[in-house]
């Protein structure tokens, strides 16, 4: 199975694991996909994650966060895709449910939420929401 956009695959595995209530996923390593999950772990998304190698194969292992059963991201979604990447100034980045969730950007500065990207007054390629 070829991959198109890693990042997406990410995402919904991710979101397929928490809906069937799966406490770890592991998944193919790439540094971007790192940088990712290091800002939901920043921001309480995720519990952990950890780089496992494998026979000279990296995977990523991340460590789901539930509340009280249920989980913590109730809505992730892939803003870009290959064929139609989404770019946004600092100035356009609104914030999700009104502050309750977060846009995860892909800046100059590396990887950052909205919130960070507006307060450094950069804009980059929105790479997903997260409510």
């Amino acid at each position: 199975m070829s991959m198109q956009y890693p990042v997406a695959d990410m995402l919904t595995s991710i979101r397929n694991a928490q809906m069937m209530g799966i406490k770890t996923v592991r998944l193919p390593y790439s540094g971007f996909k790192d940088k990712i999950l290091n800002v939901l772990k920043e921001e309480g998304y995720i519990e952990d994650f950890e780089v496992i190698t494998v026979e000279n194969k990296k995977d990523i292992q991340v460590t789901l966060k539930y509340y009280q059963g249920r989980p913590v991201i109730e809505k992730i979604k892939c803003v870009s895709r290959p064929a139609l990447r989404v770019y946004k100034g600092y100035d356009e980045l609104a914030p999700v449910r009104g502050g309750l969730g977060i846009t995860i950007v892909s800046t100059p500065n590396g990887v950052m939420t909205d919130k960070a990207a507006r307060a450094q007054h950069v804009g980059g390629e929105v790479l997903c929401t997260v409510e």
